[in-house]
């Protein structure tokens, strides 16, 4: 399942961030990686940023920055 996917207010764990160059550069450097917990906080009106909770700090991201990151869901 891709992050992108997930509705307000589920949970998942990332497995795989399969961007590649400066975007997934950028996307570390922002604590997005493998085996964090991410939960979908808020989406805009029409679906894109989508606001993100990692690491106890909200990131908003655009979503199709987001398509690359797998993620597996938890309770």
């Amino acid at each position: 399942m891709k992050l992108s996917e997930l509705t307000k207010g589920q949970t998942a764990r990332i497995k795989k961030i399969s961007c590649s160059g400066s975007l997934k550069s950028k996307l570390i450097d922002m604590g997005v990686l493998k085996g964090e917990r991410v939960q979908v906080v808020r989406i805009a009106p029409l679906g894109d940023p989508v606001e993100v909770l990692i690491k106890q700090y909200k990131l908003s991201l655009r979503k199709k920055d987001i398509e690359g990151i797998i993620v597996e869901e938890v309770q």
